[in-house]
């Protein structure tokens, strides 16, 4: 915590969650001389010896609290999906591939936001300030997955359709630490990248541009608070639509029989990401503390129609510890994007959860009859990928990624606390692309490998993704939406979703700029606070963020 709260304290401004949507918040509204104080139910990794120094190190590594594992990747199992998402001071800055691609014009056109506004032409200049707030930088380093990617850019014959990916990352003298190289001095020092490719396990080596060296830095040195290891159990309004603000409730994290603490505010922004946000929202409406809440919510939930496969090295002569975790991007269709992911040296917690057979098969008994077909065509094959030493090393995970339609909805369950994911009438989330099997075989090929895919994918049948999106998606009214085109809430005063559950239609490419750059969009709708110094300077309260940030021009 930057400095001490207690129960009497009032806020402008409370934020639940410090994902990308919450960082940007935190920082535009202290910009504009709000109290601000964000809470946040991970840790705050401030130290290199903070992160897990490989994937093994569970307890630093993994988020299971019940176990004591306090970690910042966390793993939850649906019965239609399975996510990967972050925690921590940060979210999932700390562990995403540090990937800011913009999505095609696809995006723009379709879900419930499409008639909302032109977004292609409104969003651009925030897509353009979050490049820069995150440090964009197309990446100039050639790893081992990288040439991968561009034999098999040959083999498609789509090598028009390769790029270096654009990556959030210091790409300074390797090792190297320097005064902050983004905000005249204002940020932290940090460390040119010595390109390990181990992103996914936290950057303990400071070269990431993880959000807590950007947007929540810069917000605290503005006077905003963070409280870490804080987990907010309610929001209450304390009137009938929070003209009069609200009554947040909170507690350690770690602890259900410790003393709810309570702190009030003017408004709420909600930033948990999906997992966060739509159960918390879910569960307030479900108790009545927040009832005008739209039938909308926890609906339209999209994967990004992803698949995760692996394709391993048999005979340990390819090796994919260097570089970024993702360098390279194929877009062999409008449709289609494909990314190598590097998991690093160590890093094989991977392999107790991946299974060296592809089986898509529509239900369990057929897809257990694959894998036995698949073991007996080539059973030393399966062993030696099973049993690879460093399986991190060895390993190119192949992301897969489309901007096709497939959505589900969560709901409460029916007895104590959480969600449960349900299908609805449109197209669901596909757990097995066939694209994505012909790519991973494709691969074998060029690295003399074996490809796998999650163990839950095979017994359940279920999608798998590290960018859940959706839940508070935007509509014309609350009939169509959990929120409108400036993400406030319906139904309820100075209260906004910013975070992945308002994603409101597939971007098919990995989603953290369009998250930014939405949340930039939505700050800058909100008018600086009556009074403040940057109000009586400019005599306006409407200015935009190009306007007035610092750390714009």
């Amino acid at each position: 915590m930057s400095k001490k709260t207690n129960n009497s304290d009032t806020y402008d401004y409370v934020i639940v969650g410090s994902g990308f949507g919450g960082s940007v918040s935190a920082l535009r509204l202290s910009e504009k001389g709000y109290k601000v104080l964000v809470i946040e139910k991970g840790r705050w990794y401030k130290n290199e010896d903070d992160f897990p120094k490989t994937s093994w190190d569970l307890r630093k590594y993994l988020w299971l609290p019940s176990l004591g594992w306090k970690g910042l990747m966390k793993i939850s199992q649906f019965a239609h999906v399975g996510i990967l998402s972050g925690i921590g001071v940060g979210g999932g800055s700390l562990v995403y591939a540090s990937t800011l691609p913009i999505p095609n014009d696809k995006f723009y056109n379709s879900g419930s936001w499409k008639n909302l506004a032109n977004w292609k032409e409104e969003l651009t200049p925030y897509y353009d300030l979050a490049y820069k707030m995150l440090g964009a930088k197309k990446v100039d380093y050639e790893g081992e997955a990288d040439k991968v990617w561009k034999t098999l850019v040959k083999d498609l014959g789509k090598e028009a359709k390769y790029e270096r990916t654009k990556v959030g990352v210091f790409m300074g003298e390797p090792g190297t630490e320097v005064d902050d190289p983004y905000f005249d001095g204002e940020g932290p020092r940090r460390k040119g990248c010595i390109y390990c490719a181990s992103c996914s396990i936290g950057c303990r080596h400071n070269a990431k541009n993880s959000l807590d060296k950007n947007y929540l830095y810069l917000a605290q040195n503005l006077g905003c608070e963070i409280m870490a290891d804080s987990l907010v159990t309610a929001v209450n309004p304390l009137d009938k639509n929070g003209a009069s603000g609200y009554e947040i409730t909170y507690r350690n994290t770690y602890s259900r029989i410790g003393k709810r603490k309570k702190v009030r505010a003017n408004g709420v922004i909600f930033s948990g990401g999906v997992l966060g946000t739509v159960e918390l929202l879910l569960e307030m409406k479900h108790k009545n503390i927040l009832p005008k809440l739209s039938k909308r919510l926890g609906m339209f939930i999209r994967t990004n129609s992803e698949s995760l496969l692996t394709v391993t090295n048999l005979n340990g002569t390819k090796s994919f510890t260097d570089g970024v975790q993702i360098g390279s991007i194929i877009h062999t269709d409008e449709n289609t994007h494909i990314e190598p992911n590097t998991l690093g040296t160590g890093n094989g917690f991977a392999r107790i959860i991946t299974f060296p057979i592809l089986a898509f098969g529509k239900n369990l008994p057929i897809r257990i009859w694959q894998h036995f077909i698949e073991f007996a065509k080539a059973p030393i094959d399966f062993f030696k990928a099973f049993l690879v030493n460093d399986f991190g090393r060895h390993t190119i995970v192949l992301l897969f990624m489309q901007t096709l339609e497939g959505t589900m909805s969560f709901k409460k369950k029916t007895f104590g606390r959480g969600m449960k994911s349900v299908l609805g009438k449109g197209e669901k989330p596909k757990a097995f692309i066939p694209f994505a099997k012909e790519i991973a075989h494709k691969i074998e090929h060029i690295i003399d490998g074996k490809a796998g895919q999650q163990v839950l994918q095979t017994v359940f049948g279920s999608a798998s993704t590290a960018h859940i999106l959706g839940g508070c998606c935007m509509g014309e009214t609350s009939d169509e939406g959990v929120i409108d085109r400036d993400n406030k809430v319906f139904g309820y005063h100075n209260m906004y979703v910013f975070d992945g559950s308002m994603i409101s239609s597939n971007p098919g490419v990995n989603p953290s700029l369009s998250i930014t750059a939405i949340a930039e969009h939505g700050m800058s709708k909100i008018p600086f606070k009556k009074d403040s110094i940057e109000q009586k300077m400019t005599g306006s309260n409407d200015l935009s963020n190009e306007k007035f940030s610092r750390h714009i021009n």
